[in-house]
């Protein structure tokens, strides 16, 4: 399994971060970093989340994060976008 990193920005608002964590969890697939905290953006926070998972699985994870109603944006971070 590769590490990946998604980086998401969502409405800040209760609950979702519940939500986000869950949609993982139910998918079997454990989150090894998380770190959230308030965009520049009024009303938006982003979400950091580190985690271990094949391509295919991964990326159904990310189609899925899109669907969320709170998500504005999912991005995958490349090894060159971020420090270990």
């Amino acid at each position: 399994m590769k590490e990946r990193i998604f980086q998401i920005i969502v409405q800040n608002r209760f609950g979702v971060l519940a939500k986000v964590s869950s949609l993982f969890s139910r998918r079997g697939c454990n989150i090894r970093s998380l770190t959230v905290f308030e965009s520049q953006e009024p009303g938006l926070s982003r979400m950091t989340i580190v985690f271990a998972e094949e391509d295919e699985k991964a990326m159904q994870i990310f189609r899925q994060l899109e669907k969320l109603e709170d998500v504005r944006r999912v991005a995958l971070l490349s090894e060159m976008e971020h420090v270990n």
